[in-house]
């Protein structure tokens, strides 16, 4: 069994293909820029859409904590007092609350992974694993891609690489396509873009790099936070260290994820930057080729 928050069908931007993606619920990792906040706690939880809100007082009267209070005509969820029974969210007739994440066996995602076959079968496509971080959850995701092998089902995978490196080997024995994000080379200032230190990303990345095949490295570009020029070139030339990078890909930075965040009573980290244009990306993907050249390790810009 394990958590998920999301199966999107038909995607084209996470591997090759047409792909399912299976959103597994909870990271160790809170990145300013996340466009999946929903998905860092990793347990169920309530997202709250105050525009859907009928006033039928149902969610305030079963509250068993008192969490939910009036704020005019329409009611809020007081996180200080909410113990996540989701009481509010089974109740609400409008779908103002929603949960969101759900238990699930690992044969319930297979029978919808397998539903597309024809659509992998034709494109290249398969299933990709992503989240939050799907490491956390080592028994369902194994168990998945276990699945996946028997029937012959395409298989990325998404991750920050923060996590058990004996669940990282092993998936990567059964992953077609490995992405791994590399956020910034500077412990501390990787701790306040993220929550943590990249210690053991980096440590993940280096043991992985002895013969467990190889993986894409993903660069988000975060402007400010990771774009300037002696940054840019220190994940360059950690490319270099390694044998195993298939490519290096550019992901510049979106405010896609922006409107999920006041649902769940959160304040958006990065409200008003703005996502780097097309000259800008290009300039950064000219510096790291420069470095990463005499190896000839591919470097493209991706865009959600």
């Amino acid at each position: 069994m394990g958590i998920v928050f999301n199966l999107q069908k038909c995607s084209i931007h996470d591997g090759p293909g047409i792909r399912t993606l299976v959103f597994l619920k909870g990271c160790p990792l809170q990145c300013l820029w996340c466009s999946n906040p929903e998905s860092q706690r990793t347990t169920p939880e309530v997202a709250s859409f105050p525009k859907r809100c009928i006033g039928c007082h149902a969610c305030q009267e079963n509250c068993p904590e008192r969490a939910v209070v009036q704020d005019g005509p329409l009611f809020r969820i007081d996180p200080s007092l909410c113990s996540n029974c989701l009481k509010c969210a089974e109740l609400c007739y409008a779908d103002s609350k929603q949960v969101v994440g759900k238990e699930m066996a690992a044969s319930e995602v297979m029978a919808e992974v397998v539903k597309d076959r024809t659509f992998y079968k034709h494109s290249g496509g398969g299933v990709t694993f992503s989240g939050g971080e799907p490491l956390m959850q080592p028994e369902f995701l194994l168990d998945l891609l276990r699945s996946c092998r028997r029937l012959g089902v395409n298989t990325a995978m998404e991750t920050s690489a923060h996590g058990s490196f004996d669940t990282l080997s092993t998936a990567a024995g059964y992953l077609d396509t490995l992405y791994i994000d590399l956020k910034h080379m500077d412990p501390e200032r990787h701790r306040e873009l993220t929550g943590v230190s990249n210690a053991l990303i980096l440590d993940n990345i280096r043991k992985l790099d002895r013969g467990h095949g190889r993986f894409v490295l993903r660069f988000p570009v975060i402007p400010g936070r990771n774009d300037g020029p002696d940054q840019i070139e220190a994940t360059a030339r950690f490319c270099l260290e390694l044998e195993s990078v298939a490519a290096l890909e550019l992901l510049p930075y979106h405010p896609l994820g922006e409107h999920k965040y006041p649902s769940l009573g959160k304040d958006y980290p990065l409200k008003g930057l703005e996502t780097p244009n097309g000259q800008r990306m290009a300039e950064i993907r000219e510096a790291v080729d420069g470095v990463v050249a005499a190896r000839r390790i591919p470097v493209t810009v991706v865009h959600a």
